[in-house]
């Protein structure tokens, strides 16, 4: 039996960024028969409007709290270096783009790198070219296939299936056999206890 643990996420969501250490160390620990699929979420529909002042401090002052709860380590010079906007889509469509190529799990990584190490902005496309070049993506078909109308209707499909699953948090695991779904209880610093969870649901067949 095949089942699908469905990790529905955004590129630029701060709690996503700090659950990956855990994920990753889940993911090495996971029965053979269980498949990861990545989900994004979209946090924010594309925008060129600045972040109000009110808003760039709330999110700045969460990613003190991820820093104090998970012990993730983040760049602030990102709120003073940048021109900060709330607008994710297009960083998500740069994921499924990758994923296209077999390369989703580094876009995931240099999309977080960029933004919460190295203070580069990942709502504007030139940030997203660069990356793309990064892990070796055709630079100039990356940036034609981001504006294209066939990436804004598959992430439309996408999110469409998020709907389906539930979810409305990021970062969320759902643990899926034929169609029955079951929500893991995410533990951004405890990869046994999600691990016990989704063992319990295959090996009790819950589904």
């Amino acid at each position: 039996m095949i089942y699908t643990l469905y990790h529905v996420h955004d590129p630029m969501c701060s709690w996503c960024y700090a659950f990956k250490p855990t994920l990753d160390e889940l993911r090495k620990k996971l029965n053979s028969n269980i498949k990861v699929v990545h989900v994004v979420g979209g946090l924010a529909k594309h925008s060129d409007e600045i972040m109000p002042q009110d808003v760039q401090e709330k999110i700045e002052n969460i990613w003190y709290e991820i820093q104090r709860v998970v012990g993730t380590k983040f760049n602030h010079d990102f709120w003073r270096d940048c021109t900060p906007r709330r607008s994710t889509y297009l960083a998500c469509q740069a994921t499924m783009l990758a994923r296209y190529e077999n390369k989703e799990e580094q876009m995931i990584e240099a999309i977080q790198n960029a933004y919460y190490l190295n203070a580069q902005n990942p709502s504007d496309a030139s940030t997203l070219i660069n990356l793309a070049k990064q892990i070796g993506m055709n630079e100039k078909k990356f940036e034609e296939d981001l504006k294209s109308q066939k990436i804004e209707d598959d992430l439309q499909n996408e999110l469409n299936l998020r709907r389906s699953l539930n979810v409305r948090s990021f970062p969320s695991l759902i643990l899926k056999y034929k169609k029955e779904l079951y929500p893991i209880n995410i533990k951004y610093n405890d990869p046994e206890s999600m691990l016990e969870q989704i063992n319990d649901m295959v090996e009790n067949s819950y589904f």
